[in-house]
């Protein structure tokens, strides 16, 4: 079956590339047993979530959010302390009307636009390829669950034949 979905671009997610082994990498884990009974959409959902591709997209996101937070709420808290401990130093002029204050103010703005970037920078490198598959995979699963009375055979593998 192939999806006819003008934003997708299969070269681009990695559809189709070869584990090493000759045989295309496994992203959702084989379903459970379950020849004689309904695969259920959240067990699918938990089953992926279980899933080694889940888990590294989510420690991805945490490598990424954590520090970039901690950094940012940093920043901020002690540009607040120096402005309310230290306004002495927040007064000095730097260059003519314009002092300390204000170019830490602005550099607030700076780094917020800077971390956006960053962040949507990380996400598309790091993180979407895997999330978009994830996603397919996962939706293909619970298409199929929902149309056979026993497990989706064909793609509980993670082989992507379906999407071809």
């Amino acid at each position: 079956m192939r999806f006819d979905d003008p934003w997708y671009d299969a070269l681009a997610s990695g559809w189709g590339e070869l584990d090493g082994t000759g045989t295309p990498a496994h992203l959702v884990p084989p379903a459970r047993d379950a020849a004689d009974r309904k695969i259920s959409a959240a067990d699918i959902y938990l089953e992926v979530q279980r899933s080694p591709a889940f888990q590294e997209v989510r420690s991805r996101y945490r490598r990424f959010v954590v520090p970039a937070t901690l950094g940012f709420l940093t920043w901020y808290v002690a540009y607040v302390v120096a402005a309310t401990a230290a306004p002495g130093l927040m007064s000095r002029p730097v260059a003519g009307a314009v002092n300390v204050a204000m170019v830490a103010g602005l550099g607030q703005f700076l780094s917020t636009f800077l971390l956006t970037w960053a962040y949507a920078r990380h996400a598309r490198l790091r993180r979407d390829r895997a999330a978009l598959e994830l996603r397919w995979d996962t939706q293909e699963l619970t298409r199929l669950s929902a149309s056979v009375p026993g497990p989706p055979s064909g793609l509980a593998a993670g082989s992507g034949e379906a999407h071809r």
